[in-house]
């Protein structure tokens, strides 16, 4: 097999998934350059957004990074007024992170071209997100399922103080 002529399977899949990922980062990149941040804060904002009170523990685990590289993202965050840090409940020396109401607005205004883009990449494709989801599922580590299945769960917990009615919060309050 020449490595001029040959190609491995998938290739051209490969190519449209850097070019997609390059795409698809470009706008938050931009926004977050305004502000002197870059794609790690990004990903830092993303999963204390998908789960508030996240640990630095957990997010070292979904980042996979050394504790030295989160550090330095964590206390821009911090010190810029975009993430806040609390003791934990039990283990007051964890700590849990959450975004502030500024880190709120920042993360949905990187969202918001991302939606955009995704949204009118499904209709251009006629592809349902749920196959493509499917897809992305089907590429990742059982790890990161796992990790992906958390932060779902996350996202649909009730907030404290809620009641649930099978199994799901109570809105007729």
């Amino acid at each position: 097999m020449s490595p001029k002529t040959d190609t491995l399977p998938a290739s051209e899949l490969i190519e449209l998934l850097f070019f997609a990922y390059r795409d698809f980062i470009s706008d938050p990149d931009t926004i977050l350059g305004e502000i002197g941040f870059g794609r790690a804060h990004h990903r830092v904002m993303h999963f204390v957004d998908r789960k508030p009170g996240l640990t630095v523990a957990e997010l070292l685990d979904l980042l996979k990074i050394t504790k030295q590289s989160l550090a330095r993202v964590l206390k821009q965050l911090v010190d810029a007024g975009y993430i806040e840090q609390k003791p934990g409940p039990e283990d007051r020396r964890q700590r849990e992170l959450y975004l502030t109401g500024k880190g709120q607005l920042l993360i949905r205004d990187l969202r918001e071209p991302q939606s955009r883009r995704i949204v009118a990449a499904l209709e251009r494709s006629g592809c349902a997100e749920e196959d493509i989801a499917r897809f992305l599922l089907a590429m990742v580590t059982e790890n990161a399922n796992e990790q992906i299945a958390m932060l779902n769960a996350a996202q649909h917990k009730p907030r404290s103080g809620a009641r649930l009615v099978d199994g799901k919060p109570d809105t007729a309050r």
